[in-house]
Order: C-alpha cells, then sequence, then structure tokens
C-alpha cells in the first residue's frame, strides 16, 4: 500500500511521541490511570494504517498538481494519526458492541480489562468491569484524536475546512454504528429490497465516508483543494469506501481466522445485517428465510451451522452478487479519477491503495 513507508512511518512516530505525552500527563495519577492509558496506547498500534493512507494521498493529490512540496507538513501528520487514534477508539467500542472476544488475533480490549480485574483479584463481576472500563478507554481515545487533531491544526491555512470533514466523520460514524445495531436488533421481518438499501446506508455511515472519503478529503483540504479536486476525490472515495466493507462484510462471514485475527462466521454470530444476507433473503423462500434469520446472531452457532449459512449465501447467489457491486464500485471510483485535476502520480497511488482496500484478505 502506498503512501511510502517514510511517511507512514512518520505518522507512526507522531502517533508514538503523543502517547508518550499522555502517559506522562498522569504519572501522579496513580497506577490504574497509568493502566488504563497503557491499554490505550496498546489499542493504537497494529493495523494497516488505512485512514492514515488515505489522508496522506488526498494531501499529495492536491499539491502535486499544484506543483508544490509534497513533503507532509505538521497539520496533515496530526490528522493522519488523530484518524488512527479514532479508529482504534471505533474498534473498542465496536468490540463491545459486537462482543467479540479477540481482535487483530489477541483478545479485545473489554476481554484485556476483564482479564486484568479477575488477576488482581478485584471485587465484583470481572466481565462488567472489563466492559465498563473498555467503553471509558474508547472515550479516552476519542478524546486523544480531537487533541491531536486540533494540535496539528494551531497553524494550519485550511483549519475551519478539515475541522468541517472531521466532525461530519465522527457523526457519521456514530449514526452508522446505531444504525447497524438497530437493524440486527428489529429488522428481521424486514422486506428484502428495504433491507438492502438499509445495509448500504450503514455501510455508506459506518464505513464508506469514514475510512475512505473523508480522510481523503481532510488531506485534501488542508492541502488547499478546490471544488473540482474535492468532488473528483469524494466521488472516488465513496464507491472505494464501500467496496471494502463489502470486502469486509465477505471477510466477516467466509475470511480465514489465520488471517483476519477473527473467528470464522463471526459477523454470523453477531447477526450482522449486511446486504450479503439481504441479497440471501430476497432470493430464499419464506420458509428457509425464516430458518436463516433464526440462525442468524446465535453466539453458538457450530461449525456445521456456519458452513450451512455460508453455503446458503453462495447457492443464492448472494455472495457474487456482492461480487459484482464491489467490481461495479471499484470501476466507478476509477472513472472519477480520469481525467480529474490531480497530480498523475499520486493518481496511479490511489489506484493502488483502492486495489489493496478491496481485493484484501484481512
Amino acid at each position: 500500500m502506498n503512501p511510502t513507508p517514510d511517511a507512514i512511518e512518520t505518522v507512526s512516530q507522531r502517533l508514538e511521541r503523543f502517547v508518550a505525552e499522555q502517559a506522562h500527563a498522569v504519572v501522579d495519577m496513580g497506577d490504574d490511570a497509568a493502566s488504563l492509558v497503557a491499554e490505550a496506547a496498546a489499542a493504537t498500534g497494529g493495523g494497516k494504517r488505512l485512514r492514515a493512507r488515505f489522508c496522506l494521498t488526498g494531501w499529495d493529490a492536491v499539491r502535486e498538481h499544484a506543483g508544490a512540496p509534497q513533503t507532509a507538513e505538521e497539520s496533515v501528520i496530526a490528522a493522519a494519526a488523530a484518524l488512527e487514534i479514532f479508529q482504534a477508539a471505533a474498534l473498542v467500542h465496536d468490540d463491545i458492541i459486537d462482543n467479540s472476544d479477540t481482535r487483530r488475533g489477541r483478545p479485545s480490549a473489554h476481554r484485556r480489562l476483564e482479564a486484568q480485574h479477575r488477576d488482581s483479584d478485584w471485587a465484583g463481576d470481572a466481565a462488567r468491569f472489563g466492559r465498563s472500563a473498555a467503553i471509558l478507554l474508547g472515550d479516552l481515545l476519542v478524546a486523544w484524536s480531537d487533541d491531536l487533531f486540533e494540535e496539528g491544526l494551531s497553524e494550519a491555512a485550511h483549519a475551519a475546512d478539515a475541522r468541517r470533514r472531521y466532525g461530519r466523520m465522527r457523526r457519521d460514524v456514530t449514526l452508522g454504528q446505531y444504525l447497524d445495531i438497530a437493524a440486527e436488533a428489529g429488522n428481521a421481518d424486514a422486506d428484502p429490497a428495504g433491507q438492502a438499501e438499509r445495509a448500504l446506508l450503514v455501510a455508506t455511515l459506518k464505513s464508506a465516508r469514514y475510512s475512505v472519503q473523508q480522510p481523503l478529503l481532510i488531506g485534501a483540504e488542508l492541502a488547499g483543494a478546490t471544488p473540482t479536486q474535492r468532488q473528483a476525490l469524494s466521488e472516488f472515495g465513496l464507491p472505494i469506501g464501500l467496496a471494502f466493507q463489502l470486502r469486509d462484510d465477505i471477510l466477516g462471514v467466509f475470511g480465514d481466522a489465520a488471517v483476519t485475527g477473527k473467528p470464522s462466521g463471526d459477523d454470523l454470530r453477531e447477526g450482522k445485517r449486511t446486504l450479503l444476507i439481504a441479497y440471501a433473503r430476497d432470493a430464499l423462500a419464506p420458509g428457509a428465510r425464516r430458518l436463516l434469520d433464526e440462525l442468524l446472531g446465535d453466539p453458538d452457532l457450530d461449525a456445521a451451522q456456519i458452513a450451512a449459512v455460508q453455503n446458503t449465501i453462495v447457492d443464492t447467489g448472494a455472495l457474487a452478487r456482492v461480487e459484482a457491486d464491489i467490481a461495479a464500485y471499484t470501476e466507478r471510483a476509477d472513472r472519477a479519477l480520469r481525467g480529474a485535476p490531480l497530480g498523475t502520480h499520486t493518481v496511479g497511488r490511489l489506484r493502488d491503495l483502492a486495489r489493496a482496500a478491496t481485493a484484501r484478505r484481512a
């Protein structure tokens, strides 16, 4: 994945410096505060740095076209690092909502905090403590992301535009997450067509804008993008973001646990009402649809039941339909870049990022 390893390393170093400052700020608050900050630091490690990459590439696309130096300034480095902190917050909260035991091949944050309670022989229910502490951990990470983002904007020429993008991104993610859990809770009997529309809306708010479109535009805004450049990047970012989420949905059902770091079929146990599920329900007779609905969201689904649902998704053509959607969204995004007033070399890097985001295995 582009951009260059040096640029991503600079983002990681900025992130590490910020986290070290936060650790220093709580030295007088005792071991418990230091422990939570250490958990927050651990949550920001790892991952593909996807949002940071798109943010930096949005900056480069505008700067290259203007013939300006592409060396990333503090504003965009800090913004890219802040996006990664916000991503860490979103994952912590997402794992609580989904009751996920693992993240990236290791225990999720609420499970680690639960184990800390148990190992310390503290009073009360360890699981409840783990969930409560993880909610606060996610909140702390959100606050950190705001702090770092604002630090970077202190001398930025286009701070107001970037700030508006960042604010909208945060609101979209929160609303998308709520619509997601509302669909799991009360949308089982919805008509298949309406469920497909709902799944796409959730994917747009919860992932597409947040993972690709808004990071691109935040970087572009900080570089002084014109309205035409914003439009091109927006029309590229949204379909690639949707393709990215649809690939994630496929991996959530069919992914190899050794590669994804999460159990195979985890999305089925969590009852996620993705486009895959909407398409499968659309193709099933009422009786078979009711059976599928009964299986979705059962946390105790065994391997045979997971395999049966996977086969249903394949046999109904739902998997093929989603793969076709990914291809169509990717082509739509590619068209948005043709003739766009963006740096030529950076457009090539955007296409590389698109391929990496939509054809991945984890």
